[in-house]
């Protein structure tokens, strides 16, 4: 959530940062909450002073010997006025706590400015494309020639966007995770988390898809509000809501590998063959909780962690700074890595990693207790993809693909494959 003291102190200020992410802040409206606020804020604290002189006036009348009657009207009088008044400041502090809980992050002033995926900028590229002597296959073609990728079967059990994996492909796919985990705990000092698939509320508000997103998250039925994770970043870093930890403990940086579950409501068309785009994936996920002044070192960190990965499986990559118009709702900024696919000759994307400063911190209330003033501030929490495990399996199968259809296994996946370099 933005700050609210920078709203109410520049607010013209932070119109114009939205405007840059194609959000026109109704500026009017905001003004008007906020005058509103602060009148009935002003009235319910002079009602409440009102009332306790005259409360303590029945007591000095008593002891007098006078009558209290009239002052007992005023006090039930006062009282009568004062929960009016508080329950139109809780009704307008609710509308404006709603509409603040609706607006995105500010962006870092070194996102680039655009408005749609067409205006990222390309910061780097890794790896040479490999040519091939023959036209590649997609995944989906490979996946069936290995009978390992039953997508008939998914849908069956399920519907679409899901699939069964099998055999070397499934071995291959939980290969790619182990290796991820070990590459990150052991090389790059995650701690290994492993949390709930269901999460309440709370915790999708606290990391922002919550109220905006809902429409991509999968609910459940009952009388508890309780979610499917979109991601393993919701209750991961949802762990240090309502938490204040000490400067010592940090940076802490998790990993953890999760299902993932999302309704891919906006996706309507888009991505139907195949693996890249399902209700349910796997991920390993990198977080990291830093001091406000690190939170940009941590982002350039993290993201060469996920791009580890990449190469380490000799996977050729590039990285993209998402501009204005196509970054995430609670990111300050964020790196997009895609993967080359040749299947489909073009890179996707594998990792989103981003960097989103205080924002989630102030909607979970996460903190830090700083040592030079000894109270509690706000964290900065950051999150990336160290990888989307089915992309990476679908990089892998494309990339390592061989003329008769058989797939070579990448040096770093071998000890993990039981040794095989061959599948197919």
């Amino acid at each position: 959530m933005l700050d609210p003291k920078l709203i109410r102190s520049d607010l013209q200020g932070v119109a114009a940062q939205l405007k840059k992410r194609g959000i026109t802040l109704d500026v009017a409206r905001l003004e008007a909450l906020e005058e509103q606020r602060k009148s009935l804020q002003i009235k319910t604290q002079d009602l409440q002073n009102e009332r306790n002189v005259r409360s303590k006036a029945v007591g000095q009348a008593k002891a007098a010997g006078k009558n209290v009657d009239e002052i007992l009207k005023e006090v039930k009088d006062l009282g009568d006025s004062l929960k009016v008044t508080e329950e139109l400041l809780t009704k307008i502090q609710s509308e404006l706590q709603d509409y603040l809980a609706r607006l995105p992050n500010l962006t870092h002033e070194s996102v680039p400015v655009g408005k749609s995926e067409e205006d990222n900028l390309l910061i780097r590229t890794w790896g040479e494309p490999r040519q091939f002597s023959f036209t590649p296959k997609d995944h989906v073609d490979l996946g069936a020639a290995l009978k390992g990728m039953d997508f008939e079967n998914g849908v069956k059990l399920s519907k679409a966007r899901f699939v069964v994996l099998r055999n070397d492909v499934a071995k291959l796919h939980r290969a790619l995770a182990q290796f991820m985990l070990d590459l990150h705990t052991n090389e790059h000092g995650y701690q290994e988390i492993s949390v709930p698939y269901i999460v309440n509320a709370a915790s999708l508000y606290g990391t922002g898809q919550l109220p905006n997103l809902k429409e991509d998250l999968f609910a459940l039925a009952g009388e508890e509000e309780l979610y499917l994770i979109p991601t393993s970043e919701v209750p991961v870093t949802s762990t240090l809501r309502d938490e204040i930890v000490e400067a010592e403990q940090l940076p802490i940086k998790y990993v953890c590998h999760s299902t993932c579950f999302r309704s891919e409501a906006g996706s309507y068309g888009k991505d139907t063959r195949g693996m890249i785009r399902q209700h349910q994936f796997e991920k390993v996920e990198l977080v990291h909780i830093v001091k406000p002044e690190d939170s940009y070192a941590a982002l350039e960190e993290l993201t060469h962690h996920a791009e580890m990965v990449l190469q380490k499986l000799e996977l050729p990559y590039r990285v993209l700074a998402l501009c204005t118009g196509d970054i995430g709702f609670a990111a300050a900024k964020t790196y997009d890595l895609e993967v080359w696919l040749p299947g489909q000759q073009r890179y996707r994307e594998i990792s989103s990693c981003s960097n989103t400063e205080a924002f989630q911190a102030r909607r979970m209330g996460a903190r830090w207790r700083n040592p030079a003033t000894g109270k509690p501030e706000l964290v900065h929490t950051l999150n990336g993809s160290g990888l989307a495990v089915g992309r990476t399996l679908v990089a892998v199968l494309e990339n390592y693909q061989e003329e008769n259809g058989q797939i070579r296994i990448p040096v770093a996946l071998q000890p993990y494959m039981s040794g095989l370099k061959v599948i197919g």
